[in-house]
């Protein structure tokens, strides 16, 4: 039985199969849907559990390379959010492109989790070392 760390038995068989190069997406509670990808919805409430929230969870257990967010993030939200999103993925680079862009490499991706998050263009792919 798993007493600390990741305890959802969803997200940890998820990031079991991401493999080198594959990505994982990390979403905002209105991300859109692709029946296709796998999706684990943690959505609670407004705000639970945050991208930030789910991010610090599984940094532990995954090996990042890099990131993509939307360039629309920086222009929707305050220094201070930028900053706390800067300090989670502290050490990893980080492409900013244009929402459409971002959308399109869903589909490609392992998995997607869903979270409650409210904070505008707050979603992240992450690409595995």
């Amino acid at each position: 039985m798993i007493k600390t760390g990741l305890l959802n038995p969803h997200i940890l068989s998820l990031l079991a199969r991401v493999r080198h190069t594959n990505t994982l997406v990390i979403a905002d509670r209105g991300f859109p849907s692709w029946p296709q990808v796998e999706t684990v919805d943690l959505s609670l409430v407004d705000d639970v559990p945050t991208v930030l929230q789910v991010l610090a969870a599984i940094r532990p257990n995954f090996i990042l390379g890099h990131a993509f967010m939307a360039d629309e993030f920086r222009a929707h939200n305050t220094p201070a959010v930028q900053a706390a999103f800067a300090t989670a993925l502290d050490g990893v680079p980080v492409t900013f492109e244009p929402h459409v862009e971002f959308k399109r490499r869903v589909p490609a991706a392992t998995g997607l989790i869903r979270t409650g998050d409210t904070i505008q263009y707050a979603n992240v792919i992450l690409v595995s070392a």
